[in-house]
């Protein structure tokens, strides 16, 4: 059975809502603004607020459902489930309807990780995400900075090992998305920086 959830997850994280949303609705390849990225962040730029948003939910949900589905109604757990939660991100990442090049997989990380705690992981991503994209200049450094948050966070308030394995896992996942960008200094904003000085003064 979970093999089966495995290979659903998959393929629900690959597609590319994003993509089909710029051909479809805004008539644009969206791999035409920012970075080239398929994704929900070129959504914004190529058509506004709200498509932005319909992007964004339709990538997180692509992650939430079937991972709530094996959690909540199957009761999955351990092992299996690390299979079945890193899935919509490897979809999403490779997907096979983009020729395996596919986004960068923020937006359907919030959604595995509302399909595993509902609103625990989304939240502390949220919070860390917001803190870290105003505190540093490159957007790569700020997305995987917030995954090592939320490492630490389960490390502390949720020591689960399937958690943990798979968190380590979307970090690793996100840090190859995100290579190119992570080859820079990350930038650190003045107020960030005049804060860092002032604890080593």
């Amino acid at each position: 059975m979970f093999i089966l959830l495995a290979l659903i997850a998959f393929i629900s994280g690959s597609l590319p809502f994003s993509y089909w949303l710029g051909k479809r609705v805004l008539q644009t390849d969206i791999r035409h603004y920012g970075d080239g990225n398929p994704g929900a962040t070129n959504v914004f730029r190529a058509g506004g607020k709200w498509a932005g948003v319909c992007a964004a939910l339709l990538d997180g949900l692509k992650g939430a459902i079937p991972v709530g589905v094996a959690v909540f109604v199957f009761g999955i757990w351990g092992w299996q489930l690390v299979l079945i939660a890193i899935a919509p991100i490897l979809g999403h990442a490779f997907s096979p309807f983009l020729r395996f090049q596919g986004g960068k997989a923020v937006a359907v990380t919030f959604g595995i990780w509302m399909g595993l705690t509902i609103w625990e992981g989304p939240t502390v991503l949220g919070i860390m995400l917001f803190f870290w994209f105003k505190s540093v200049r490159v957007s790569g450094w700020a997305v995987i900075l917030t995954l090592i948050s939320l490492v630490g966070y389960l490390l502390l308030a949720r020591p689960d090992g399937t958690l943990l394995v798979i968190s380590v896992l979307n970090l690793s996942i996100l840090t190859w998305k995100h290579r190119h960008e992570l080859v820079q200094h990350p930038g650190w904003r003045p107020w960030y920086r005049h804060l860092r000085l002032s604890w080593h003064s």
